[in-house]
């Protein structure tokens, strides 16, 4: 594999399949297809409840009934118990195109006519199919659907244009319908008796009587295109809404004959799906552009209004940038749209609103994409001022002017940064300084402004002034330092130049001698990465103003780069599909992989445990997690390839069966499997460097440490009180707490209480679990740890002072002793759990109590010295590297604590 493993996609929200709706309960639930995957939403506020495993092929039709979901790919179907795939049917010959739920049984027709009828209950004992029927030579279906209160009858469209009634029990076609010489795209039952509605390729809606086999009424699409999708009202209301490969919703009244409303834009692509549900004035629609919205019939006019929605980008993403330190990441598309998505949880992610879009839209009878902002190209954010101002800038294409955005409301700032208002070109590049205070802005004709956040006011230009602006050409790239001491710039034709960030004038420059195409700095090492069209990687000291680095390897264009926080890190991406990874450090290539489809742009999250990717006509977000940081090896070579590029498939929408391309094939394989196999694993949970904690309440251990004190302050303040005395039927024995013990002469016979008898029996007793689990071997020795850290302070106390040796004046008669040498367990136990890190503050805690109890003994025994000394050794060792980090957050803390702002 590679330091960097598959994990998930993110960013897809359905495909160019229909979708299915069921009820359970009082929820209603819709199945949608993402590719190769299927996700369950609640409609109730459409958060997302389940993902399915990945299938080995893309999904073709779905059909769903309570707890399964039956999907079809390729030439077989996949049924499913929510997550788990139960049952596989095969028996087509060609692909399958559609599933029909029909009472207990799962109708599949394919491209070739065949009709197989399978049976769900008993799946594992069913899995063939329990008919057949063969559709006429030709006639190719298009869609099927079963009529209401029609008995085991179906109706299928063809492309050819005509419609057939077939009875599936009898396997006999009973009617055909010439037709309207169009090709059917959909068909759907009306709460009406006989009647349905057929929708068809010329955009013509025909309601028509199956049951005489004549036309009701007849709608038109005016330029709509193919009528994709219908559905029915069920509310009371007479509605038929239909859907258009322009992305259209018209809604149609049956009593009055004619169109009631139409919501335009309603998607940016075709409409796959229309469901009304069931009585309720709610209707939900599902498009190829990854969405799918609620409308709900309240208004006065009649006319619906958009209730809520699931969308992602419904073009493939340019840009993208982790924030929030790796929660969120912010994308920009080829769809004019600029989105948040969440990494921890799907429903937090958003569109950033550009103002009244569709508001301005309807006003100004223009569609919302043409009043939408033209696609990003690049952007800048800065966390720091957040909650002052807006943070982000963004270039867009052809745009002679930067926008800004205020990301804490998820709205279009209400500045517009105009550089070079006399002659002005479009800004190709943008940066924001470290104090989220100024923006930076290159144009395409060489101009470089800086402006103010909070303002918008333009704050100075750097100007070159024997050339009249900062760079011959177009400005590819600025950057500016971690102290507002410097500002670097790149020109189009290799010119990079350092400038004073507050004098505005230029303090070094030098030329690579290529054209540049992109540049990125990091603040940490001061180090700048150039791209060129040569496909070599140089590293520029920009202080120093050399080069410190050149990386070669890439053979074809690299598409992006970034640095990882540490800037120890290079990572680069080009259109041959490769992704490298390269050691600032060691100046070596370290890692690198290579996926199907190219990578166009990537984002390392600051804590370097999680990738984002963006691909080739590939609409989602892809993630990918450092191996090196998640299991625990200290060392990274043991997960990189060096100058070996490996083939990784790309990450699926499912996270559970590892990950593969779109376009692949071949079933999901895991090659997980890490080279260092020799990691314990008590190692592997952890993360090198640091102590793992054991989560237990801190009173728990806290009470070990001041036990003395609790014993001494739940101390009786009033002495025991006389015990009522027992009835003088039932004979008693005294005992020493006062308590009343009755002699079981009646259950037992005879009563054995002296002491010998007593003692004999203690000393036959099996060993305690404590006993038990320290003796075990080291395999499951994490039993013991388990076992200790359920105990209650007390409980562990007891068991500890159980060990104590009272009669210790012979030291040599010692060494035979069972409590001698539960004593050294106890000691090697402590050396491997220090030496692990594992459940650090119970240790510190339990050894405390250890060496109050039993101090004494290991003082005075010469082996147990030897072994204490050890113990002490190796918690030194580590509590000096702990203590380490501790102390820079403690300079830290000190210097700020004493400073005056």
């Amino acid at each position: 594999m590679g330091i960097f493993e598959p994990y998930r996609a993110i960013g897809y929200i359905t495909s160019g399949v229909p979708f299915s709706v069921q009820r359970l309960g009082t929820e209603t639930f819709v199945t949608v297809t993402v590719g190769k995957a299927f996700q369950i939403y609640n409609c109730s506020n459409l958060k997302l409840m389940l993902i399915g495993p990945q299938l080995p092929k893309k999904i073709r039709a779905l059909a769903s009934y309570r707890d399964f979901t039956f999907a079809a790919y390729g030439t077989d179907i996949a049924v499913f118990k929510r997550a788990h795939q139960v049952a596989n049917w095969s028996g087509h010959s060609a692909k399958v195109n559609f599933l029909l739920l029909f009472g207990d049984h799962i109708l599949s027709v394919d491209a070739d006519g065949n009709v197989f009828i399978w049976s769900f209950k008993g799946i594992e004992d069913n899995p063939a199919p329990i008919e057949h029927i063969k559709l006429d030579a030709n006639f190719t279906p298009t869609c099927i659907m079963h009529p209401d209160t029609y008995l085991n009858k179906v109706l299928i469209g063809s492309q050819e244009g005509s419609l057939q009634l077939w009875n599936i029990s009898a396997k006999k076609k009973l009617y055909e319908f010439k037709g309207w010489n169009s090709s059917i795209c959909s068909c759907v039952s009306s709460p009406a008796l006989d009647v349905t509605a057929v929708g068809c390729s010329d955009g013509t809606i025909h309601v028509h009587n199956i049951r005489y086999d004549k036309e009701v009424v007849t709608f038109k699409h005016s330029a709509r295109g193919t009528v994709t999708a219908l559905s029915f009202s069920t509310d009371g209301q007479p509605l038929l809404a239909s859907g258009g490969s322009s992305g259209v919703i018209s809604i149609w009244n049956l009593e009055k004959k004619r169109l009631q409303s139409v919501i335009r834009e309603a998607h940016e692509s075709s409409i796959i799906s229309l469901h009304f549900f069931a009585n309720e004035p709610v209707l939900m629609s599902s498009s190829a552009d990854n969405s799918i919205k609620m409308w709900i019939f309240d208004t006065s006019d009649g006319d619906p209004r958009l209730l809520r929605f699931r969308s992602g980008h419904s073009a493939p993403p340019l840009c993208i940038r982790f924030y929030a330190n790796g929660r969120h990441i912010l994308s920009a598309g080829q769809d004019r749209a600029f989105r948040l998505f969440s990494v921890i949880q799907d429903q937090q992610s958003r569109e950033l609103s550009q103002g009244h879009i569709s508001k301005r839209a309807k006003k100004l009878r223009m569609k919302e994409e043409e009043l939408k902002l033209k696609p990003v190209i690049a952007f800048d954010c800065a966390e720091i001022r957040e909650r002052d101002w807006c943070n982000v800038v963004t270039c867009h294409m052809d745009t002679e002017q930067a926008y800004v955005w205020r990301l804490q409301n998820f709205v279009i700032g209400e500045h517009i940064l105009r550089p070079c208002p006399e002659n002005p070109t479009p800004v190709k590049a943008c940066a924001i300084s470290a104090c989220g205070n100024f923006a930076v802005l290159g144009t395409a004709g060489g101009w470089i402004e800086r402006f103010n956040l909070q303002s918008g006011i333009s704050r100075g230009s750097y100007v070159d002034t024997p050339k009249g602006s900062a760079h011959d050409g177009e400005v590819v790239g600025v950057a500016c330092d971690s102290t507002n001491t410097l500002m670097i710039s790149a020109g189009y034709h290799g010119d990079i130049k350092v400038w004073d960030f507050k004098g505005c004038y230029v303090k070094s420059s030098w030329e690579i001698g290529c054209t540049v195409v992109k540049i990125v700095y990091n603040r940490l090492n001061g180090l700048l990465a150039t791209v060129t069209d040569d496909l070599v990687i140089r590293l520029y000291d920009v202080v120093a103003l050399r080069m410190v680095r050149k990386f070669e390897g890439h053979t074809d264009r690299i598409t992006d780069l970034c640095f990882s926080e540490d800037g120890k890190w290079l990572l680069s991406s080009s259109m041959d599909g490769s992704l490298r990874i390269w050691d600032v450090v060691l100046a070596r290539q370290i890692d690198a992989i290579h996926v199907d489809v190219s990578i166009t742009a990537l984002s390392l999250s600051p804590n370097m445990d999680v990738l984002a990717t963006t691909h080739v006509d590939q609409k989602g977000v892809y993630l990918w997690v450092n191996r090196s940081i998640f299991s625990g090896a200290s060392n990274v070579d043991s997960f990189a390839s060096g100058k070996e590029v490996v083939n990784v498939r790309l990450p699926s929408i499912s996270s559970m069966n590892g990950s593969q391309t779109e376009d692949s094939d071949e079933p999901v394989t895991d090659n997980s499997v890490s080279k260092d196999a020799s990691v314990s694993p008590t190692f592997i949970k952890q993360i090198p460097e640091l102590v793992t904690l054991s989560l237990l309440p801190k009173s728990q251990w806290q009470g070990l440490i001041n036990l003395d004190i609790i014993k001494v302050r739940n101390k009786p303040i009033e002495p025991p009180k006389k015990p009522e005395k027992a009835p003088f039927f039932l004979p008693s024995v005294p005992s020493l707490s006062g308590e009343i013990l009755f002699t079981p002469s009646e259950a037992n016979g005879d009563v054995k209480g002296n002491g010998v008898e007593m003692n004999d029996r203690k000393l036959d007793m099996a060993p305690s679990p404590f006993l038990q689990l320290l003796q075990s071997s080291t395999e499951i020795k994490n039993s013991f740890t388990d076992y200790i850290k359920g105990l209650s302070p007390s409980a562990l106390d007891m068991e500890l002072r159980m060990l104590q040796i009272i009669d210790d004046e012979n030291l040599e008669d010692l060494d035979g002793k069972p409590e001698m040498i539960s004593i050294e367990l106890l000691l090697d136990y402590f050396v491997c759990e220090i030496s692990y890190k594992n459940n650090f503050e119970f240790i510190q805690a339990v050894i405390r109590l250890f060496l109050k109890i039993h101090g004494e003994t290991i003082r005075r025994h010469p082996k147990l010295q030897g072994k204490a000394k050890k113990l002490l050794e190796i918690q030194s060792d580590v509590w000096q590297k702990i203590d380490t980090m501790f102390q820079r957050t403690r300079c830290l803390v000190t210097f700020l604590s004493n400073s005056q702002f």
